[in-house]
């Protein structure tokens, strides 16, 4: 047996999100574009609601939020993005959002992501890269599940995009010890297994939901200054530094960043298609877990597409919002 080709689409690492949605119409779509109101996701919201989609902002700071929604309005033809507070650190928060939705949803875009520049948790004690990063969007999806179906139902599918990252091949996941209670505590590795875990969530979404029309698949937008970098330690930026002379990454403008997402949601190449992991606007090839990232900074490690692990993931993961 062959080893599969991976998906491919007409775009590449130049693309901009534009250009990616450039002839699709999405008047009746609604999409939710988590983390939307600086920086990745707010480019991502507009260019789906400058073709027609309904969009709402899922931001923890509503002022910032409204702002992104005003700019986004004054784009040419796109309608005013709703907002709604959503902070994914926040059991309760999620909670009131999930029972806040009303109606279908076609889209759900998982951006919002935080790095830290050292150990903080939540008020559940949870790791706050592994609680915002995986577990809030974990709990979000499964709230909006059946939200979700409904959307599948009256227009031949769903989606779901995971933000993810090239960090992702830092770390796989470490089961004995989510929440750094045992060993030493590195932001580097902690946002590692964040993003490891969306790659996770992806794979077992969709094996979970096909059936209902829904699929899932991550995405890694590449190098983009946003104020996700805010943190950084002096130490986390040299990585950075050293990472973009080893020539892991170039940096990307954020109309490019977001493409591989707008890819994930739109293109044809992933309607019914998931568990994938995008990389460049086109499905990135697997690579052993031993590999070199500055040899491979294109690809994606077994660990992140196993399923095995991703059906463990999804079990601790219900698991600790049951607790």
């Amino acid at each position: 047996m062959g080893t599969r080709v991976p998906l491919s689409t007409p775009f590449s690492s130049a693309t901009t999100a534009d250009e990616a949605l450039r002839g699709a119409h999405l008047t009746g779509v609604r999409a939710i574009v988590t983390g939307s109101s600086s920086g990745l996701g707010t480019e991502t919201a507009r260019v789906l609601a400058t073709a027609g989609a309904e969009v709402t902002l899922a931001v923890r700071n509503t002022t910032a939020g409204d702002a992104a929604a005003e700019t986004i309005a004054k784009s040419a033809g796109a309608v005013r993005p709703r907002v709604m507070r959503l902070d994914l650190a926040d059991r309760v928060s999620v909670t009131r959002f999930v029972d806040a939705w009303r109606g279908p949803l076609h889209l759900l875009i998982n951006n919002a992501g935080v790095v830290t520049g050292g150990l903080e948790r939540t008020r559940d004690g949870w790791e706050l890269q592994f609680a915002t990063n995986h577990l809030g969007h974990f709990a979000l999806a499964v709230g909006l599940h059946d939200a979700l179906a409904r959307g599948a139902s009256d227009r031949d599918g769903a989606r779901i995009v995971s933000v993810s990252s090239t960090a992702h091949m830092r770390s796989g996941i470490d089961f004995d010890d989510l929440h750094f209670e045992h060993r030493d505590y590195d932001p580097q590795i902690a946002y590692a297994r964040s993003k490891t875990a969306n790659s996770l969530f992806a794979v077992e979404a969709t094996r979970l939901w096909a059936s209902d029309g829904i699929v899932a698949n991550a995405v890694n937008p590449g190098g983009v200054a946003t104020g996700l970098q805010r943190n950084f330690t002096a130490r986390q930026k040299e990585s950075l530094d050293a990472a973009e002379a080893a020539g892991v990454f170039t940096y990307k403008t954020v109309e490019q960043g977001a493409a591989t997402s707008i890819v994930a949601a739109v293109a044809p190449e992933f309607a019914h298609s998931g568990g994938h992991y995008l990389d460049d606007a086109r499905e990135a090839y697997t690579v052993p877990n031993d590999a070199d990232l500055a040899q491979h900074p294109h690809g994606v490690k077994e660990w992140a597409l196993d399923p095995a692990t991703a059906r463990r993931l999804w079990a601790a993961s219900a698991d600790l919002l049951r607790s």
